[in-house]
């Protein structure tokens, strides 16, 4: 039998969005000063290694597809993420970053790509370097993309209700939906006792 694992979209899920004026949108953190945790996030990610869980981060991150920032802004951003739950004793087993985008402007990172969710290709390379069995995995996110992912990988999903991703949602049927990270931890442990 394969290891378990739940995959963790980011902005929404783990650290809130950020609202810039040059988009009139809230989006994903372009430097690493911007970065901030949602409360509880750490409590729940804990929770989830001491049941043995293994977390993966999987998300998209277009804004250097778009002109919007440098790769080594993004990479910053991460940085600061895993220093700061590392701080809190959470440790990340591994992280996949989708830096493409179909309607980019950097000609090398503008595609149609497997690895953008809803694609499954990060899931898929996390289950055969960690021996996963992805029907006893979750994908827990804020966005319709991550959940359909999540199903299209044949994992189970919950829905986070972030609100500045609200039109972001609507289109999916996830197998649960929770208003926190902490709620969909409360979840998933409840379901390993039943």
């Amino acid at each position: 039998m394969g290891q378990r694992g739940i995959f963790l979209d980011r902005d929404g899920t783990l650290n809130h969005l950020v609202y810039y004026a040059d988009t009139d949108e809230w989006e994903s953190p372009r430097t690493s000063d911007t970065l901030r945790l949602i409360d509880g996030v750490d409590v729940a990610l804990r929770r989830l290694i001491d049941a043995g869980w293994f977390l993966f981060l999987v998300s998209n991150q277009p804004s250097y597809a778009k002109g919007k920032t440098s790769l080594e802004n993004l990479q910053a951003v991460h940085n600061a993420l895993d220093a700061q739950l590392l701080h809190s004793g959470v440790h990340l087993s591994a992280a996949y970053y989708c830096y493409h985008h179909p309607r980019g402007i950097v000609p090398a990172y503008t595609t149609n790509c497997e690895c953008r969710k809803p694609g499954t290709k990060s899931l898929r390379e996390a289950a055969a370097s960690f021996d996963l069995e992805l029907n006893n995995c979750w994908m827990i996110g804020d966005q319709d993309s991550d959940v359909q992912c999540g199903q299209n990988a044949g994992c189970r999903t919950i829905l986070l209700e972030y609100s500045h991703s609200a039109s972001k949602r609507g289109n999916s049927r996830p197998d649960h939906g929770v208003i926190r990270l902490i709620d969909a931890v409360d979840w998933i442990l409840r379901q390993d006792h039943k």
